[in-house]
């Protein structure tokens, strides 16, 4: 008795890998409305900085001019030379104090995010996620709130006017310590702390060695946003300091409110000045922000 093959039941067509790979591709793909998208949105944050530079360096006019000039003048390095030789906002000094205060600000930050960071994601001590929860929750505090308390706290140290008051009260952060934390979780191995206990490396010594040099990307992240922050920061140095200690933005707001008729080209040229720093240090380590956010990404 010969068994008969039971019937192979009806497929449909083989899919083809092809169709499936371009579709995926396709998906990824970005359209002209993308683009299109892209090139307003820079258009849009490129726009105020040109503007001040092509402000910058023509006069008054420029201001109130319709249609709006679109090319530079002549005039900027001579209305650079008027706003730098203003003695009444102290331009010079501004520049000076913002770069003090914002590079001890970005250094202690970073210094003191990556020691507790490092903490918070590999070491184990009792009450770690107590603390953490309470670094998270001062996060939630607005600065405006602390601005009455911490301005009574400066008189009584003598502190107002001096540059003190605005680098000491700012020397931790707890978004650098979360963010810190987050990072060391994922991009420091258990293993390699293990490992370099084994060395006999101290806690200090598999900081500096090990785990430091594993955070430079966040790092760098962390230390441009703060630099960046720092030194645009205006309300808190505007309320305990004066014309006499300024930072660039305490000098910015005495060019435009310290007159009875605004100079617009004085402010627009301040402005592009102040900006230069922030250029400077974005070209310079820019490219650790966009590795570190990329390696981040990769990460999760």
């Amino acid at each position: 008795m010969t068994r008969t093959a039971p019937p192979r039941a009806a497929q449909g067509p083989a899919k083809k890998p092809g169709r499936s790979r371009s579709a995926s591709a396709a998906l990824w793909q970005a359209s002209p409305l993308t683009y299109l998208g892209l090139i307003i949105a820079i258009v849009l944050s490129i726009f105020p900085i040109v503007w001040s530079f092509i402000v910058a360096s023509r006069d008054n006019s420029a201001v109130t001019a319709i249609p709006p000039p679109l090319t530079p003048g002549p005039n900027f390095f001579s209305n650079a030379q008027r706003v730098l030789e203003n003695t009444d906002a102290n331009f010079v000094y501004g520049l000076v104090n913002s770069a003090i205060v914002a590079g001890c600000v970005t250094l202690s930050v970073v210094f003191f995010s990556t020691l507790a960071g490092f903490a918070f994601a590999k070491l184990k001590f009792r009450g770690k996620n107590a603390l953490l929860l309470i670094i998270i929750m001062t996060m939630m505090i607005p600065t405006q709130v602390n601005i009455i308390p911490l301005y009574l706290l400066m008189v009584k140290l003598d502190w107002t006017n001096t540059l003190q008051a605005v680098i000491v009260p700012f020397l931790v952060k707890g978004f650098g310590v979360f963010m810190i934390r987050q990072y060391a979780e994922s991009a420091i191995s258990d293993e390699l702390i293990e490992a370099a206990r084994m060395d006999g490396a101290s806690t200090w010594r598999t900081y500096w060695s090990v785990v430091l040099p594993a955070l430079r990307p966040a790092a760098a992240v962390l230390g441009l946003l703060t630099f960046m922050e720092t030194w645009n920061d205006f309300l808190w140095p505007y309320v305990v300091l004066n014309g006499d200690t300024p930072t660039v933005q305490v000098s910015l707001n005495i060019l435009a409110t310290g007159y009875y008729k605004t100079d617009y080209v004085q402010v627009f040229t301040g402005t592009a000045l102040a900006i230069v720093p922030l250029l400077i240090v974005f070209i310079a380590f820019g490219r650790q922000i966009i590795g570190g956010i990329m390696e981040g990404s990769v990460k999760a």
